[in-house]
Formats: C-alpha cells, sequence, structure tokens
C-alpha cells in the first residue's frame, strides 16, 4: 500500500499530527509519499526513511489513498492533485469547521488504522465543469464546493444574466452568484442563506451575493441541465473563482457550467453520516444558553 500525504507548513499542531500519521504508517510498512511543501519537517523527523516527495498531480500514480491535513481549504487544494483519478481522500482536520474531512488532528491513529484495516466507506460527490474561453483555471476547470462570480474594483454592483438549458432564467444584481453543489451547500453558499442540500443530491443551487432586489431567492436546479452566465460590470473584468482558485476575466465572456463527468472519492468512518455531521458541526439541537 502507498499513501500520499498533502498539507501545508504552517501551524507546529499541523506538523506534529502529520509526523504522527507518518511514524504510525512506517511502523506498518506503508510506503509514503509526502507533499513538497512538508519536506523539511518531514525529512527532519524521519532522516533514515525511504519517504518520496510529489509536487504535481502526474506523481501519485501508484498510490492508494491521499490524506489531507488541514482544513476544508487544504482538502479542495487536494483534488486539484486529485483530479479525474477516482483516488480516495482522506481529510484529517487541523483547521476549524471541517465538514469534508473525517478525523480531527486527535485521531490520527483511527486515521491510519481505518486505512489499514480498510474499515471505511467511500463517498462519492459531485463536481461543477466551467467553461469559458479567457482560462482553463490551470488545466483544472472544477469545482467540488462552488463556482463564484465577483465583483471587481469597483462598489457597485454587477448583472448577472443566467440561462439554464438555452432559457432565459434571470438577470441578477447583486455583488456576485453562487452556483453550488450539493457538497458547497454548506460552505460560501450557506452563508448567503442557501438551502443545505445532502451530498447525494443530484442539484445544483443558484444562489445571489447580496441581491438589489430583496424577492429573488436561491434557485434548486437539477444537475443535468447547463448554465451559461454573462456578467455585466462598470469595470471591464470581474473575478471567476473555483473553490479557493480565482481568475480575472473580461466582461461580456460567456462562462458555461455543468456537471463534470466524474466525482470526488472521499472517505468517511462506516456510521459517521452527513446527517450526523450537520448536526454535530451547526450544533442543532444543542442548547447553548446555559
Amino acid at each position: 500500500m502507498r499513501i500520499a500525504i498533502y498539507g501545508k507548513q504552517s501551524a507546529s499542531d499541523n506538523i506534529e499530527a502529520v509526523t504522527t500519521f507518518i511514524e504510525k504508517l512506517l511502523q506498518s510498512q506503508v510506503a509514503i509519499t509526502v507533499f513538497e511543501h512538508l519536506r523539511g519537517p518531514v525529512a527532519t523527523a524521519f532522516p533514515n526513511s525511504a519517504i518520496e516527495f510529489f509536487s504535481a498531480h502526474n506523481q501519485l500514480s501508484g498510490c492508494n489513498f491521499l490524506v489531507s491535513f488541514g482544513g476544508d481549504g487544504t482538502l479542495l487544494d487536494a483534488t486539484t492533485f486529485v483530479r479525474d483519478s477516482e483516488l480516495p481522500i482522506l481529510g484529517i482536520n487541523t483547521g476549524r469547521l471541517g465538514f469534508l474531512t473525517e478525523f480531527g488532528k486527535d485521531e490520527v491513529a483511527e486515521a491510519s488504522e481505518a486505512l489499514l484495516s480498510q474499515n471505511y466507506v467511500i463517498d462519492k460527490r459531485a463536481l461543477l465543469k466551467v467553461e469559458n474561453s479567457e482560462s482553463d483555471f490551470d488545466g483544472y476547470p472544477y469545482a467540488l464546493n462552488e463556482l463564484t462570480v465577483h465583483k471587481k474594483d469597483t462598489t457597485s454592483m454587477i448583472t448577472v444574466d443566467v440561462h439554464l438549458n438555452n432559457m432565459f432564467l434571470n438577470s441578477y444584481w447583486a455583488d456576485g452568484l453562487i452556483i453550488s453543489t450539493p457538497t458547497g451547500s454548506t460552505a460560501y453558499s450557506l452563508s448567503c442563506e442557501g438551502p443545505i442540500l445532502t451530498p447525494d443530491n443530484q442539484s445544483f443551487i443558484i444562489n445571489p451575493i447580496a441581491p438589489h432586489n430583496l424577492n429573488v431567492r436561491p434557485l434548486v436546479i437539477p444537475d443535468n441541465g447547463q448554465l451559461s452566465l454573462t456578467i455585466q460590470s462598470r469595470s471591464n473584468d470581474f473575478l471567476a473563482s473555483i473553490d479557493s482558485r480565482s481568475k480575472s476575466i473580461g466582461c461580456q465572456t460567456v462562462i458555461k457550467i455543468s456537471k463534470a463527468p466524474f466525482s470526488i472519492n472521499l472517505v468517511r468512518r462506516p456510521g459517521q453520516s452527513f446527517l450526523n455531521t450537520l448536526r454535530h458541526k451547526l450544533f442543532w439541537g444543542t442548547d447553548r444558553r446555559n
């Protein structure tokens, strides 16, 4: 078995969790590939181990899992390495809320045991495919959470003309517009009062950011159609963000959004459902007044 480890060299507790996890794997004779940015602390902690390092997606061939150390943003970055390979991702949360991460940083022993004993379940998550004539988002125009178009270099609103399956839907006057997957329904869209969708829901969400028309509300649509967006702004361009990756794009560029032809596989422990995660992360049913 070979396990790849992704993370960012930051807080000491993050590094401590990574090195503890690697130590557990080495005890079980597991081959290990680590993200290049972690080379310093890993090489220091395990100077005599034959640990390999990667910096590009095509260097993960032969790996059985990718383990992400960090928050949801780190896991989203990890998907740009996995791409359409169907390599399962296990998230270990060293950040804050962590809707996508399955284990806490104090559960690295449990996480390693789950992989070694094959005691896990795979969740398949849908992605957005984003097409336009100006940017391919560094060769990976796919979003696990959302596509967001924002105003740029101006305090004025933008206008987003939206067509669904070649039929005009609406002109959104707003600070921006979010097109969210079910996975992304608990991310930026949720903070803009969007609905929560279960991960297996075959739908996308269209959600305006601070719309000028107060009667405009989020809309849930089937994920088997195609959306097209055209943006008008007082500036010459706008900001388009795919998960954590942003590009400046010229106005009047048509952005087409559809469901990606592949999915991302997330590892979760048996018995841990999305409903449990909602209750735990959002403190549903908890009286915090006392």
